[in-house]
């Protein structure tokens, strides 16, 4: 309590003293309120808010909901400027020049469809720490727009491949910053019960961005000759609503907290929870959070922030694991598809309208089967749908490229997309929302930008190398054989997962410190001398009564911590040693 009456004054927050207090109690046993007596204790709504946070977790205020609302436009804007050129390939190359079959023209039409992802790997994701260190999150979002609505419409003007290149790349930049930072902000202003399922509306509506895309192809194909121009401009069209309505949502709290500036990070918390108690509680806990994480990084630059997410054990194992998620989202081939669906699409036997339709019944699959993650996502878990899923994108990718050794004719082509969106079914609902939610949550506050930066970049990086060498492969190794390679990758994703990625679901951000404190052996040690066998015995051998032991503990009553607080002093020492912090 006296912590609190510091902390209350020293902030400027002593207006909430006794809501505060109130708060930290919560927040130190959350399960334990009705307990709490004297002055502090709770009355019946304040009881009764508490209880709908787990019994009705999806009664949030509206402004919490405009928040992820216009996220998801956000998101929307990344999908469609990725299909803008899916359609367009058919047409433009031969009038740049780029449309022959030669190794120059390949290299080339690689180069122009993956501009996006060069520029946000080299320059967007990295210019994501210090201009949200500059003017916060909703300032990066309103600066990211502008770069995909100015250098979008200009796509459309463009006369020779260079200019097509320049506006990418320039577009790039924007879909960088942005995919840094909307996830974290949407993270860092949801309940943790079901930020997952909030945090995944990124993937959801960067799915529905691309449904939204194909649609528009096929729209516009008999526009003319010009129809490629209006196939790659129209994705400005959400970016207009997104520089608007960015300013009506609150400001990140962390994120002013972080700059010292605890009434508005009040104001802002009391706009996304239901209750001022819930704002005290949560203002409370990300503080003791942050004092910790100060005490160690207090005036650490930006380079050094990076070197530390390689050399910090806590940091260092968040970055392995959102790598992982990152590098498994090309590994599985969702972007060869996304990339080069019309061109598949012709390879298996269709002309170019068919190609197009059947592209957007691949963008309508992918986004109808990620509202499934909003269900499961928060309850099944984030690893938990990885490595289901894998498994199931690996056999019928490898059977949709089989399928292309049927001779020409219906079977084929039916065949063909039959298996490519039963692909998409299982993407979307998996690998579609996980890695931008998992690792928008992993990363401490302190390196949550630059954290999140680096694995943007990594994922649009090898995004940028598989647009730019698919054509080549496509060529080489004909459909068949770039599907199976892909297949094939899946297989080592699926592995990487098992090994490398805990589960976070329903946990806080700062819960999530202790999960990442547990050493990488020790974790891969868990999965393979207990997590394999126990799903052998229970799923292989059908045996019901097999149990797991838990690799962590949560939750502990008061009761139960002081019971076991002598033994747990050596073991909070080791885990703090491990953890770095």
């Amino acid at each position: 309590m006296r912590r609190v009456e510091s902390f209350a004054q020293e902030k400027g927050l002593t207006e909430h003293i006794a809501l505060l207090r109130k708060g930290a109690l919560v927040a130190q046993d959350p399960s334990g309120y009705d307990e709490i007596d004297g002055p502090e204790a709770l009355d019946e709504d304040e009881k009764t808010v508490l209880r709908a946070e787990v019994e009705h977790k999806w009664r949030l205020p509206m402004r919490l909901f405009l928040t992820i609302a216009t996220c998801s436009i956000g998101a929307a804007v990344q999908g469609w400027d990725q299909t803008g050129t899916n359609g367009a390939n058919i047409f433009f190359p031969p009038l740049f020049g780029i449309g022959s079959n030669s190794t120059r023209d390949r290299y080339l039409l690689g180069l122009v469809n993956a501009g996006p992802y060069i520029g946000s790997a080299f320059v967007g994701c990295w210019l994501s720490d210090p201009i949200n260190n500059w003017v916060g999150r909703r300032g990066v979002i309103f600066f990211s727009a502008h770069f995909c609505l100015w250098p979008v419409i200009a796509q459309g003007f463009c006369n020779n491949w260079e200019q097509l290149l320049i506006c990418r790349l320039l577009m790039g930049i924007g879909m960088g910053v942005k995919a840094s930072t909307v996830p974290i902000y949407a993270a860092e202003n949801s309940p943790a019960a079901i930020r997952g399922a909030l945090v995944m509306s990124w993937q959801m509506w960067t799915a529905f961005g691309i449904m939204l895309g194909t649609a528009i192809n096929l729209a516009v194909y008999n526009a003319g000759d010009n129809n490629w121009r209006l196939m790659l401009g129209a994705p400005f069209i959400p970016a207009v609503p997104l520089l608007f309505l960015i300013y009506l949502c609150p400001e990140s709290p962390r994120w002013y907290m972080k700059k010292n500036r605890y009434p508005k990070a009040w104001a802002s918390m009391i706009k996304l929870r239901s209750h001022p108690l819930q704002a005290a509680r949560d203002i409370f806990y990300i503080h003791s959070q942050l004092e910790l994480e100060f005490q160690l990084l207090r005036n650490s630059s930006y380079p050094q922030r990076f070197a530390e997410l390689f050399t910090i054990p806590r940091v260092r194992r968040a970055t392995l694991a959102a790598f992982t998620v990152m590098l498994a989202q090309q590994m599985c081939g969702i972007n060869i598809i996304a990339f080069y669906s019309s061109s598949v699409f012709k390879q298996a036997g269709q002309d170019d309208f068919q190609a197009l339709l059947a592209s957007f019944g691949f963008g309508l699959i992918n986004w109808v089967f990620a509202f499934p993650a909003f269900w499961t996502i928060d309850t099944f878990g984030r690893r938990s749908l990885l490595l289901f899923t894998f498994p199931q994108m690996t056999w019928t990718l490898l059977a949709a490229g089989l399928c292309t050794l049927i001779p020409m004719g219906t079977t084929r082509t039916a065949l063909v997309c039959l298996f490519i969106y039963l692909f998409a079914a299982f993407y979307s609902p998996g690998e579609g929302p996980v890695p931008f939610t998992y690792s928008a949550e992993v990363f401490p506050l302190s390196h949550r930008e630059v954290g999140m930066g680096f694995a943007v970049a990594t994922c649009l990086f090898w995004a940028a190398v598989l647009g730019i060498t698919f054509p080549f492969l496509l060529e080489e190794a004909t459909t068949v054989g770039a599907f199976g390679t892909y297949a094939g990758f899946n297989v080592v994703a699926l592995v990487m997962i098992f090994l490398w990625v805990p589960e976070t679901k329903q946990r806080t951000l700062e819960e999530l410190d202790y999960v990442f404190a547990l050493p990488t052996r020790r974790f891969m040690s868990y999965q393979l001398r207990e997590t394999l066998p126990h799903w052998f015995r229970r799923y292989v051998l059908f045996r019901r009564d097999a149990t797991l032991r838990p690799l962590y503990q949560f939750d502990q009553t008061k009761t139960e911590k002081r019971g076991v607080a002598a033994a747990d002093q050596e073991t909070d020492k080791k885990t703090q040693d491990g953890a770095g912090l």
